[in-house]
């Protein structure tokens, strides 16, 4: 691989940061990621205070069968409930600038949460949420077991929105999800990243390309693109 990709996935396996702008072609944004294990009360405060994006978990689409977590945008187009809630038949995602599917899936609260929004309360959904994917993803658990875990600790919805891999990953959509979720494998770490999209000062636009990279020397971050990666995988 690349000598940048090697250093940011060298840095996610330690349980560090990295960043990575997706492309020209697609959100022209830059996300600071951590692996999700390592999302501390501090780590949920520096990706608030410096970044001004959403925060997101971006999990792989091993988690999401596993926990059954449905894409919204299919249960907003599901039949029986726009029939039942005709309001979803006037908000259908079809006109995406960068794509023709959304990764979102249900958000979530830990449910030892107050409310969940504090950086200790997302900190604790986060970290719990990773740690729970892990021990599953190992024991092989599936169906009723999986699930019955999942809602023993959260509750939605809350305060952490989650975005599902595409089938595929990167071979189907070269999306911010996919991409967090590519590093946080090549590193070893569960496959689920916690980050936010960095934007200007005045929140008017995604940070630039340059500003991104003055961050990144700033506080000796990692930063690739996802050209980077995609090369690094031999899916150019």
């Amino acid at each position: 691989m690349g000598e940048g990709v090697d250093e940011a996935i060298a840095a996610f396996s330690r349980g560090e940061p990295v960043m990575v702008f997706d492309s020209a072609f697609r959100e022209k944004e830059t996300d600071l990621l951590w692996p999700v294990t390592a999302a501390t009360p501090a780590v949920m405060r520096q990706l608030r205070q410096d970044c001004g994006g959403l925060l997101f978990l971006a999990i792989g689409d091993e988690i999401g069968e596993m926990f059954g977590l449905p894409w919204l945008q299919d249960i907003h187009t599901n039949d029986t409930l726009v029939a039942e809630n005709p309001v979803l038949g006037h908000l259908i995602t079809n006109d995406l600038q960068y794509d023709n599917r959304s990764a979102f899936t249900l958000s979530v609260n830990h449910r030892e949460t107050y409310t969940g929004i504090t950086d200790r309360d997302r900190s604790l959904t986060t970290q719990r949420f990773g740690e729970l994917a892990g021990e599953l993803l190992k024991s092989g658990a599936e169906g009723e077991l999986a699930f019955t875990a999942l809602g023993a600790e959260f509750r939605t919805p809350g305060h952490i929105p989650v975005c599902r891999e595409s089938p595929g990953g990167l071979s189907t959509r070269q999306g911010h999800t996919e991409l967090a979720v590519a590093i946080a494998r090549l590193a070893g770490q569960v496959p689920a990243t916690i980050g936010a999209e960095m934007l200007q000062p005045d929140g008017d636009g995604a940070l630039s390309v340059k500003d991104a990279r003055l961050y990144s020397q700033k506080y000796g971050i990692p930063m690739i693109t996802g050209a980077d990666l995609l090369k690094a995988l031999d899916l150019e």
